[in-house]
This record gives C-alpha cells, sequence and structure tokens, in this order.
C-alpha cells in the first residue's frame, strides 16, 4: 500500500485524521534523505526497533516500537505561503525567510494515528527527525500544526533531552511573544495536540524572559504528568506564590484558553 492510500481510505474517523503527526523536513539544490540511512541511525543511535518496511527513498512505510510510519519525498517547495507566514513569528530563526528561499523538495514524515501516549508518539516522531536531519542536508523542519518552523542545528541541540527521556518541548510547541505599552503576552500553540487547552499571559508586567522561562517550565509539567488545569484554579511555585487560571475566550490564540495573572 502506497503511502497516500493511508489518507484516502474511506470510513477513516475524524478522530484517527487528528492523530496523526506531521512534520516537513526541507531541503534546497536537489538534496534529500536516504532512507536506509535514516533507517540505519534509528537503529544503530537510537536503538529503535523498526520493521515491517516497505518502499524505497521516494515513499517507504514502516513501522517503530510498533507505530505506523509513513515517509514520502516530494520533490518541490512547500507553499511559500505557508512558510512566509510562519517565519515572520520565527524569532528562534530570524534569517528563515532568506535561508529557505531556494526551497525544491521537502519530506511528508507522518506518525499515524496508534496506541501509544501522545509523548510517546511525538518522542518518535523527534527521534525520526534527528534521524534524518543527521544523515542528510536538510535545512530544518515546519510543523504547519505548530507553526514552527526549527533550523537543523537548532533541532539536534535537543538530542540529549531526547536521550534522557526529557520532553523537549520547543520541538514540539511554539512559544509566542508580543510586546506592547501594555506590558509582555506570551501564549503557547500545539498544546492541543496533547489534549490541553492552550495557555495565554497577557500585558503582564513582568520580564519577557521570566515569562518565557515559567510557561516553559508550566508546559513542561502538563506535558509530562499530564496534568488539566481547571477554571479557577491556582499555581506557583512556592506555597505563597498563588497565579490564578481562568479559561476564557482567547485573545492571541482561537478558542478558550487558560488565562494565567501575572
Amino acid at each position: 500500500m502506497g503511502l497516500f492510500d493511508f489518507f484516502k481510505k474511506k470510513g477513516t474517523s475524524e478522530k484517527t485524521e487528528s492523530n496523526i503527526l506531521l512534520a516537513m523536513p526541507m531541503f534546497e539544490n536537489n538534496e534529500r534523505y536516504s532512507i536506509e540511512s535514516v533507517i540505519q541511525n534509528l537503529k544503530d543511535f537510537w536503538g529503535l526497533s523498526v520493521t515491517d518496511f516497505t518502499g524505497d527513498d521516494n515513499s517507504a512505510i514502516f513501522k517503530i516500537n510498533d507505530e505506523l510510519i509513513a515517509v514520502a519525498f516530494v520533490g518541490a517547495h512547500i507553499p511559500w505561503e505557508d512558510i512566509s507566514g510562519t517565519a515572520k513569528y520565527t524569532y528562534g530563526w530570524q534569517t528563515a525567510e532568506g535561508d529557505l528561499k531556494n526551497l525544491d523538495g521537502h519530506a511528508i514524515v507522518s506518525v499515524m494515528s496508534g496506541q501509544q501516549s501522545q509523548v510517546e508518539r511525538f518522542t518518535i516522531l523527534s527521534k525520526l527527525l534527528c534521524s534524518i536531519l543527521s544523515t542528510s542536508n536538510s535545512l530544518g523542519i515546519y510543523q504547519g500544526s505548530q507553526t514552527l518552523l526549527i533550523p537543523k542545528s537548532q533541532y539536534l541541540e535537543y538530542i540529549p533531552d531526547l536521550q534522557q527521556q526529557k520532553s523537549p518541548i520547543h520541538l514540539w510547541i511554539y512559544i509566542g511573544i508580543r510586546t506592547s505599552d501594555q506590558g509582555n503576552s506570551i501564549y503557547t500553540y500545539g498544546l492541543k495536540e496533547f489534549g490541553k487547552q492552550e495557555m495565554e499571559v497577557i500585558n503582564s508586567q513582568l520580564p519577557l524572559e521570566e515569562l518565557y522561562g515559567f510557561i516553559s517550565n508550566i508546559i513542561a509539567y502538563v506535558i509530562d504528568s499530564d496534568v488539566t488545569f481547571k477554571n479557577g484554579e491556582t499555581l506557583g511555585y512556592t506555597m505563597d506564590q498563588k497565579i490564578k487560571i481562568t479559561s476564557s475566550q482567547g485573545i492571541l490564540v482561537e478558542g478558550q484558553t487558560l488565562k494565567l495573572e501575572m
């Protein structure tokens, strides 16, 4: 069965479709990955079980720890409006628009719906992407569902976290930053993939660095411990610190979000 047959199967439930994890390694100058090298890296470096392989460098289907994986190469650039729209908010890759102007190929990497937890499935995706980046001249990763553009060198910096079974939240969740005369604001985009509400801090007087560090720690806590905050609860690092949580219509993010009063 070919890669795109998975997306054409009749009777696929909405839940199944939403459980597919998707990422796109990007290439230029007619570069591409070698699926043989990728599979070898998954086995040798990560010690993962890779089974039921079928395919070639153009498209391949296999399992990693019993999770179904599909990888396909597309000899064309990702639509520029998608790249440029995301690049405007990619403060971790400020030269992204210029660096990606000459894209002429990308891979579609999918972790299909499976039985393992979302954290385990995202971990498999990240290890697979690291194997592609490590064995090719890919420029970086585009994850449209999380509005993430991550350069190769930055992505590979999280290998130690993956090896130590720490969740590399910045590979999974976008943290947006806004500043105004009223204060500093910060928000998440991607927590919904883990069944959680997105979070916002609006017009805080705290420094951006402090806000960024705090929300990064909260994201890690929510994902690693599978915590679900509720409207009216409080949180804090100490017994005396009580940050009020309110669930209401999002300001910087669509839908209902959790507002942290800081």
